[in-house]
């Protein structure tokens, strides 16, 4: 298990970012987006999305409301935002498991308890010093490696 820590001076390093981790994520890639509310959660997300598919105005609504929202991109992704959920039974019906085939991005990845993908990224974004954000990305070493090189 790999650690990396950064600090994020802006929302332009957010959006960086994620643009990076986007350009090399690929199909079967799980990132799951902690942090507490305004950490930047849903604007790594956007800029993420925005990035694979190639559309800076793309709309990427947050998917606060409706839990979940699939990009027809190739691979797809998915973007689920988990928040108001109460623990790992109310994520069955959700197609969690059809989602992992793409990229998937998940918000409040605690709810998914014991669902949670194993092989996965988990990018804790924080706030720092001043209007810093931190960025703390662990998970396995080679997925770490080539997401974060």
């Amino acid at each position: 298990m790999a650690i990396r820590k950064m600090t994020l001076g802006s929302e332009a390093e957010t959006v960086a970012l994620a643009q990076a981790m986007a350009a090399r994520a690929r199909a079967g890639d799980a990132l799951l987006l902690s942090g507490n509310l305004g950490a930047g959660k849903s604007t790594f997300a956007r800029a993420f999305i925005r990035a694979r598919a190639g559309d800076a105005s793309l709309d990427v609504p947050s998917p606060s409301f409706t839990l979940v929202q699939t990009y027809e991109l190739d691979p797809p992704v998915t973007h689920f935002d988990l928040w108001r959920l109460t623990g790992p039974d109310d994520v069955a019906e959700l197609g969690l498991d059809a989602a992992l085939a793409g990229i998937a991005l998940i918000e409040w990845p605690d709810r998914l308890g014991p669902l949670a993908p194993r092989e996965a990224i988990t990018l804790a974004l924080g706030w720092g010093e001043g209007n810093t954000r931190t960025a703390t990305a662990s998970g396995p070493d080679a997925l770490l490696e080539r997401l974060m090189r």
